[in-house]
């Protein structure tokens, strides 16, 4: 038991490392390449992989969709069309600054978690919940405004693009919260990884045809891929499918409270990448860097607390009914 929970903490650490090496990574690539094609040869080599790795593991029998595969397609599809190419466009509009954004953004995941369950159950989260989501909220404006709320507001350059960064990190929360619904159906991360990862990459594939029709970008050129081939081969086995798979499987093991902790690892191991590449950093990154944080960490402490307190409640009750 102890060894799968160190298996667990294991694969939800890399994940979350690899998720915050990749924008570096990808901010370095995106001066050969567009991020659209960037996000595609990623993906494409991703889902083969995965592919041959879910058919050697489960058989043919795994490729069924079992009258799921709308709601695959759509999962898919936040992840791997909405997610990964809104992500990396706003990253690349914002230039160096959008590193950091992008990277903060990601970090905010559970916290709008919180509020699309808010928003679908209609069940007010508790106050400290809410404050913690606050703090969170300043931390994120802070890293994107660099403390100048009034010139942000007032530079559309820079909305819009963190707009899309949003868009993309509500579309992961939203592929995220439909694996419970698979993996209560019986389906191993793999499958869901799989599976979600092929549709949803489909998608992608006909969005950057799209694009590329109306000449916003064009085709990369065999010397431009080579060029950006060891970005794109870190890209693919660390943040692709190490992480993609490692994570489901790990927040499996540890369940999704404790692996939300490790989310933490993003914006600093982003941070400290940026660092060493000579990034020019401000204080609000590192001030909104750890309000995001402390708010993750002061919130998991609490709803630990809040299910301790629950539990012998709990129990008490079933020991009424038994006794009546």
């Amino acid at each position: 038991m102890k060894n799968k929970v160190l298996l667990g903490a294991f694969l939800c650490f890399i994940a979350s490392v690899s998720w915050g090496a990749m924008f570096p990574v990808a901010n370095h690539a995106f001066n050969y390449i567009d991020p659209f094609y960037f996000t595609i040869f990623r993906y494409v080599s991703v889902t083969v992989i995965l592919v041959v790795i879910l058919l050697w593991k489960e058989g043919k029998q795994a490729f069924r969709f079992e009258g799921k595969g709308l709601l695959l397609w759509f999962f898919g599809t936040m992840a791997f069309a909405v997610y990964n190419l809104l992500i990396f466009w706003g990253q690349d509009l914002l230039g160096g600054p959008g590193t950091m954004v992008a990277s903060i953004m990601e970090s905010l995941m559970p916290m709008i978690s919180i509020v699309i369950v808010w928003m679908l159950v209609r069940k007010r989260p508790h106050a400290f919940t809410l404050f913690c989501v606050f703090l969170a909220f300043v931390g994120v404006s802070l890293v994107i405004t660099k403390g100048d709320f009034g010139a942000f507001l007032t530079a559309t350059d820079d909305i819009i693009p963190s707009l899309l960064i949003l868009i993309a990190v509500i579309g992961w929360v939203v592929y995220t919260m439909g694996g419970s619904k698979f993996s209560e159906s019986g389906w191993s991360a793999l499958r869901y990884s799989t599976m979600s990862c092929l549709l949803g990459t489909i998608t992608a594939a006909v969005v950057v045809a799209l694009v590329t029709l109306t000449g916003y970008v064009t085709v990369p050129t065999v010397a431009t891929i080579v060029t950006v081939s060891p970005h794109l081969l870190f890209m693919i086995i660390f943040p692709g499918v190490i992480a993609l798979v490692g994570w489901n499987v790990g927040v499996s093991i540890l369940s999704p409270l404790n692996g939300l902790l490790f989310i933490n690892f993003v914006p600093i191991t982003t941070l400290a990448i940026s660092y060493f590449q000579g990034t020019p950093l401000t204080i609000y990154d590192y001030i909104g860097t750890i309000f995001i944080i402390l708010s993750l960490i002061s919130n998991n402490i609490f709803v630990r607390l809040s299910e301790k307190e629950v539990a012998p409640r709990k129990s008490k009750e079933k020991l009424r009914e038994i006794l009546s």
